[in-house]
This record gives structure tokens, C-alpha cells and sequence, in this order.
């Protein structure tokens, strides 16, 4: 059973186009509106809603209308509402896509607003750097996070197999996830996720072994040899029953609800360390952060530090210098980071980080010394991932689907997924 969405769906939008009301311009007598829209679970939606509340009563006047869904889904409609001219005036973005959305005019250049509608001198200005394509600025870093891996400490502890720490290899790994599944505490229950479709964690393995996903000049950086020992290592896993079997790993739709974790299925999963909040509060069991595993005892992790998320201003946008105000007052205003917290990441702002500090809970405080405390496993943030990225992400997924499904073998695996990434990015 294998899902692809072509970069046709995914940049020139889907089938359906989606109606929506025409945003009316500003005037005296009507109403100024901002409409958002954001990928993430229900818990990011309600502190979102209640940031846009403070919003609203800090500028009379203003209506605001969200809408949020799943990473998959998220995409796809951005796509379809850009192509048909309705984009969001407020649009969340990743790191993997705002150079191709950039590129295409789809985005709003903001530093026409930097130092009086966006007042972000105290950010890092890597992050900021990380929000720029072609030397202009499209996207404000909504907090910085990582890669991580989530754990349920419950589940390790039935088993009695001890929890993973900044020195387990992908060999203890396995033991680990072999252990937990052997125990049989509960039902249908497997050490770990399959995580061969989920590109951070491939990322961070290549990191380790001196590669990247990307060169700098926007083409694959590893080969088919790389691709096929990545499958055979989790081709390994299923055959000795480390990890969940294809037909779990295929219910996971690459969000919180949906994860093997999440759905009683495996006691760990693969995220970003400020999805720790989404994960705990749908899991009852206790969930942690833990670092990925390293390829040998002596290798350097492959880890870095990244904007979480940005949010842009869409170039359709009836009143860019609203949605520029609104991206401010999300980033800057000390009530709102009271709201946010660490959901979408560390915040930027040193002076929101040190504002914000005393008042987080044990969440938001664990994301936070995750981010700060990954020493000498975090490397340079890599750059921007070029046009195509997005698709070389699903393409990866769909490959990785096939190989657990035996409809690929590992060899196979790894020459596909580099033909389909070469072909995707040379069309650039």
C-alpha cells in the first residue's frame, strides 16, 4: 500500500479548489481581516486561537479566522489555495519549503518592516539568516528546535530495558526495541517506530557519517549505497521484530495522533523536540526527549539547531503590513509566549526566552534544556533545502513503504529513492 502525492499536488495545488470568501481592503467602515493558516495538533490550534484573541483585543477592529491540519494534508492545500490566488494572509511555513514558495512569488519579502513593524533585533541572526532566500527575508522562526527521538518511559520500564542516553547506538537501539517487543507487556506492542520514511532522522544519520540530504548548489549529497544500508538496517529490525511491520508503520500519516507511539503501537517515535507538548497530551504514559542514536560509539552526532517553523506573509495578501504586525505580536508580545510556550520551539527572542523561563511547566522546560544541552551532537545548521525538497521528502516515504512492503529490497530501495530524488531536484 503505497501513498504518493506528486510535486504537481503539491505545488500547483489538488484537485478540488476550496472557496473562500474575497479578503474586502481596509476600510473606514469594514472590518480588517487576517485569515491563518498552520499545520499541528489540536493543542497547537487552541494556543494559537488564544493568541489570536489577544491580538484582536489589542487592535479593535481586527478579525481573524484559522484553520489548521496535519502535516500531509497541509501542503496539499496550501498548494491548491496559492494556485487558485487565495492564499492565507498568514501562512506557516517550514524550512524545507520557503525557497521554493519564495521563488515563486508566493511569499511576501518582509524587510521592508524589519525595525518598525517587526522588531527582532534580539534574534539569533542564524535564525533570521535561516529565513532568507536570495538575500531577502520571507519567513520569522517561530522558535528553534531539533530532531528527537519521543520515548514512553512506561513501556521501557515494563520491560525492564533501561531508556536510551546520548551514547546508544543504532545496534543498542535495536537490542533495545528487540527486548521490548521479546517482554510483551502489551498487546501488539514493538520497541520501536519504523522510521525509514522519515527524512530528519535519515538526515541525522547521514550528518553522522560525514553527508548531507542536500549540497549546498541544491543536488542529492548521498548515494544509492547509502540508500540501501538505510533500508537494511530497518529491513533488519522488522525481520527481528525491533520495529513495528509495515502495515502498522503505514497507519502513521507523519503527525502526533497518528504515530505508532501515539497509537499504542511502539514505545518510541520520531519528531521535533517542541513536539514534546503535542505527544504528552494525548499519551497518558510519561513521554521524553532523547537524542537519536549514533552510528558508532565514537561518531559525532547528527544533530543541529533549527527554526522550528516560520511564519510568512502571502504576496496576495490584501494588507501584508496586518499579517507582518500579526507575525510580530506572536514572536515578540510576553503574554503570547506565555500561551505559546515551547509548542512551536525555544523562542528566538532572548528577551521573550528570559521573560518566559520561570513560568514554564515541566514540558516546556524539558524542550528547552533538550534544545540547549545537546553539547557536541549538534553541528551547523545545513543550508536551506532547495527547490524540490518537499517532494524528495514524500518521495522517500513512498520508497521506504515499498521496501517494508517487500515490493522493493534494500538494494533496490537505495537506487530508487537517488534516481527519483536526482530526477525531482534537476527539474529544480
Amino acid at each position: 500500500m503505497t501513498h504518493r502525492i506528486s510535486r504537481r499536488s503539491v505545488l500547483a495545488g489538488g484537485a478540488a479548489l476550496l472557496s473562500y470568501s474575497a479578503l474586502a481592503p481596509r476600510a473606514f467602515s469594514q472590518e480588517a481581516r487576517l485569515r491563518l493558516l498552520w499545520w499541528g495538533s489540536q493543542t497547537r490550534a487552541d494556543r494559537t486561537n488564544k493568541v489570536s484573541e489577544l491580538f484582536k483585543a489589542a487592535n479593535p477592529g481586527v478579525s481573524i479566522n484559522g484553520e489548521f491540519l496535519g502535516w500531509s494534508d497541509y501542503w496539499p492545500r496550501l498548494a491548491t489555495q496559492v494556485a487558485g490566488g487565495n492564499a492565507p494572509d498568514v501562512i506557516q511555513m517550514d524550512y524545507r519549503y520557503i525557497v521554493e514558495y519564495a521563488r515563486r512569488g508566493a511569499l511576501a519579502p518582509l524587510d521592508s518592516y524589519l525595525g518598525s513593524v517587526l522588531k527582532v533585533e534580539d534574534f539569533d541572526q542564524v535564525q533570521i539568516k535561516g529565513g532568507s532566500v536570495d538575500g531577502k527575508l520571507y519567513g520569522i522562526s517561530l522558535g528553534a528546535n531539533s530532531t528527537a527521538m519521543m520515548v514512553n518511559t512506561v513501556a521501557f520500564e515494563e520491560a525492564g530495558v533501561d531508556l536510551p542516553t546520548p551514547s546508544t547506538t543504532w545496534d543498542d537501539l535495536a537490542r533495545m526495541g528487540i527486548e521490548i517487543t521479546k517482554a510483551g507487556k502489551r498487546k501488539g506492542y514493538h520497541g520501536l517506530s519504523d522510521g525509514s520514511g522519515v527524512e530528519p532522522l535519515l538526515e541525522n544519520w547521514l550528518r553522522q557519517r560525514g553527508k548531507a540530504l542536500f549540497t549546498a548548489d541544491g543536488k542529492i549529497a548521498y548515494d544509492a549505497n547509502d540508500g540501501a544500508e538505510w533500508f537494511a538496517m530497518w529491513q533488519k529490525m522488522r525481520e527481528d521484530k525491533a520495529c513495528v511491520p509495515a502495515d502498522i508503520q503505514a497507519l502513521d500519516q507523519f503527525n502526533i495522533e497518528t504515530s505508532p507511539l501515539s497509537l499504542g503501537k511502539a514505545a518510541t517515535s520520531y519528531a521535533h523536540s517542541n513536539q514534546l507538548v503535542g505527544y504528552q497530551a494525548i499519551n497518558k504514559d510519561k513521554i521524553v526527549l532523547r537524542s537519536h542514536a549514533l552510528i558508532s560509539k565514537d561518531a559525532k552526532g547528527g544533530h543541529y539547531r533549527k527554526p522550528s517553523m516560520f511564519f510568512s506573509v502571502s504576496a496576495k495578501s490584501s494588507d501584508p503590513e496586518l499579517g507582518a504586525k500579526y507575525v510580530n505580536f506572536f514572536v515578540k508580545d510576553p503574554e503570547a509566549a506565555k500561551i505559546l510556550g515551547v509548542e512551536r520551539g525555544v523562542p528566538e527572542s532572548a528577551s521573550v526566552r528570559e521573560a518566559l523561563a520561570p513560568s514554564l511547566d515541566d514540558l516546556g522546560r524539558a524542550a528547552l534544556d533538550y534544545v540547549s544541552g545537546l553539547g557536541a551532537l549538534a553541528g551547523d545548521l545545513p543550508p536551506p533545502p532547495p527547490s524540490g525538497a518537499g517532494e524528495a521528502e514524500l518521495a522517500l516515504r513512498s520508497v521506504a513503504e515499498q521496501v517494508a512492503f517487500g515490493q522493493l529490497d534494500a538494494k533496490q530501495g537505495g537506487e530508487t529513492l537517488v534516481n527519483e530524488v536526482t530526477q525531482i531536484l534537476s527539474r529544480g
